[in-house]
Parts: structure tokens; sequence; C-alpha cells
């Protein structure tokens, strides 16, 4: 995705206000606001609120890919499983307002394009977690009991549920470490005995 310099304070400044203000105070009067811009000028590098939404989400959708794809990978699948959890926190530890971008209900009910985009998101995820699965299951030191695509779901509600509640607590306690902990009880769950 080609984003301008501009284009990325803009999603920023959006970030700022989803994460203050929720989906209802992102207008693109309020981002004029933040941004000490017209609204004129907004609409020079995004033609709507729904374009600012998009053009956050397909960067993340972008970054996860390279970042993950980036990750080495080890003969463990239990080091697998940690280091991509471990990137995705260590990025929202830095990129909070995106917490609040994928984990808003509210957009879902924005568009149809919000909707595929969130599920562009959510298969990038997949794609790199179900072979971290399978390499576990197939070495049998994850339970084999649990489908591959049941333990996936089971890891990445047990992941948007840790960056719940770190949202709602206002982003107060550290995302690394409780990541950390969530990871290993995951672990201890999924473990053959």
């Amino acid at each position: 995705m080609d984003i301008t310099p501009r284009q990325l304070e803009i999603i920023e400044a959006a970030g700022k206000i989803l994460t203050a203000s929720g989906v209802s105070g992102l207008t693109i009067k309020n981002l004029a606001k933040e941004m000490r811009f017209s609204e004129s000028a907004i609409y020079r590098h995004f033609t709507s609120k729904e374009e600012i939404i998009l053009a956050m989400l397909n960067y993340l959708a972008d970054s996860t890919e390279k970042r993950l794809s980036n990750i080495k990978t080890s003969p463990e699948p239990e080091e697998n499983l940690k280091a991509l959890f471990r990137e995705q926190f260590r990025f929202f530890s830095l990129n909070p307002h995106f917490v609040v971008a994928v984990f808003s209900d509210g957009l879902l009910e924005e568009s149809q394009r919000i909707n595929e985009t969130f599920m562009k998101l959510m298969n990038i995820k997949m794609k790199y977690l179900m072979p971290v699965i399978m390499q576990g299951q197939q070495s049998r030191i994850f339970t084999n009991v649990i489908t591959t695509d049941e333990l996936m779901h089971i890891i990445m509600g047990t992941f948007k549920l840790q960056m719940f509640k770190w949202r709602i607590a206002d982003f107060e306690f550290d995302i690394i470490r409780s990541g950390d902990n969530m990871v290993q009880s995951i672990l201890t769950l999924i473990k053959n005995k």
C-alpha cells in the first residue's frame, strides 16, 4: 500500500480521535481540528471518513504481513507461537490507536468495505498462526484432541479479549508482559502432557 507521509499523519490523528472519542467522535471536522488543518485539506488526501478508516486498516494489514513474515522460525512450535504474539504485542504497545481501530465494534457497522478489510487483516493473522499450530500438532507437542481450526479460533479469541481488556483499561498495564503471560497460559492449555 502506497501511503504518503501526510496520509500517515492523518491516520495517526484519526487513531488518536478513535482512542479518545470512539467511532462517533471520528469526523472530518474533528480530524481537521486535531491536525490544525482545514476540512478541505483533509479531503485532498482522503475522500471520506470511510477512506481514512480503510487506509488505517490496510496500513495495519500491510504492516502485519511484513512484520510477521520477518519473524525467524524455529523448529520449536512453542517459540514460534511466542514470537508471533510477542511481535503483535510489541507493535500494539507502540501504536495503541490501531487497537481501537481493530477492536472497535462500531466500525463493523460502517461499511461492507471496512468489513472486508477486517477479514483481510484476520486472514493475514491466520496465515501465520495456522502453520505454527499445525507444526505443534504434527510434532505431538500441541494437543490433537482439538482441531487445528478450533485451536486457532480459541487462540485468536484469547488474543482479542486481551487486547480488549487493555483498551478498556486505557492502555494502563504492560501489554507485552501481560501478553507473554497470556501466551504461556495458552501453551499450558494446548500442550500435550
